[in-house]
């Protein structure tokens, strides 16, 4: 079995992966303030728990945009499973894909692993929506070559960022009012928010095929499955793209590792 591990700015999600058939998934918040040794115990007994048997577990995949809480995955990993060995997404991993961004070390290596993951589902062009802590459009070339992208502040952190630099609006859960017209202050920030994400994405969409041509588009990351269904131009909603592209990256990097 194989463990891939998307370590992201609010959560780091874990899959289990027996051969190309993802078994087990989970989500964790990316807290700074654990030790390795708590991470270990809270992973000893997930694992346990969804996957079994832990000697099971021949190898970890994982990418990470937060190098602190990395350096402590990777320790308590190394404790738990200290036969399995380690790929770390980043310089010298085979991709399988030209990176054309001007400088390929400031492109996260999520957006890399998603472009990976995404060409080889689609094989050709195709954009990627990622609705994280930020929401990324990353843009893959047919030829399966990542072009860049754009980045927009995330539904979460805009949320969280208007509550605490108002007075009175209240935090909300994101989600689309019965109404577009609120009629409350509630229903006003869930539709300015909800549905201004909404119309953000399909414009950004609309641009980014202006210029790569009539692409399917894929939404994944924590709120893909709450937008995607609301959405025209969004073809297909894989919530699990990262941990696929970490599982396609380990095959490609075996005799490497």
């Amino acid at each position: 079995m194989l463990l891939t591990v998307d370590i992201g700015n609010t959560q780091t999600v874990f899959g289990v992966y027996r051969g190309d058939e993802l078994i087990e998934h989970g989500r964790f918040s990316s807290r700074r303030d654990w030790t390795s040794d708590e991470l270990e115990i809270v992973l000893r007994a997930w694992l346990h728990q969804k996957a079994g048997n832990i000697d099971a577990i021949q190898g970890v995949s994982m990418c990470s945009v937060v190098p602190p809480t990395e350096h402590l995955v990777r320790d308590a990993l190394s404790a738990l499973l200290p036969e399995a060995p380690i790929l770390s997404v980043g310089p010298g991993v085979r991709t399988g894909i030209a990176i054309r961004y001007e400088n390929p070390k400031e492109v996260g290596a999520d957006r890399i692993v998603n472009a990976v993951a995404a060409h080889h589902l689609i094989g050709g062009g195709v954009i990627v929506v990622d609705f994280g802590t930020a929401i990324t459009f990353d843009c893959i070339g047919e030829d399966g070559a990542y072009l860049g992208g754009a980045i927009s502040p995330g539904i979460h952190v805009s949320t969280e960022a208007l509550f605490r630099n108002t007075a009175k609006l209240p935090r909300i859960d994101p989600e689309p009012p019965e109404h577009l017209i609120g009629r409350n202050t509630v229903e006003s920030l869930q539709s300015g928010i909800f549905w201004g994400f909404l119309c953000l994405t399909e414009g950004m969409i609309d641009r980014l095929r202006n210029e790569l041509g009539p692409v399917p588009v894929i939404a994944t990351g924590g709120w893909a499955e709450a937008i995607g269904p609301h959405s025209s131009h969004i073809d297909e909603i894989e919530p699990w793209l990262t941990l696929e592209g970490l599982r396609l990256l380990w095959e490609r990097n075996g005799e490497r590792i």
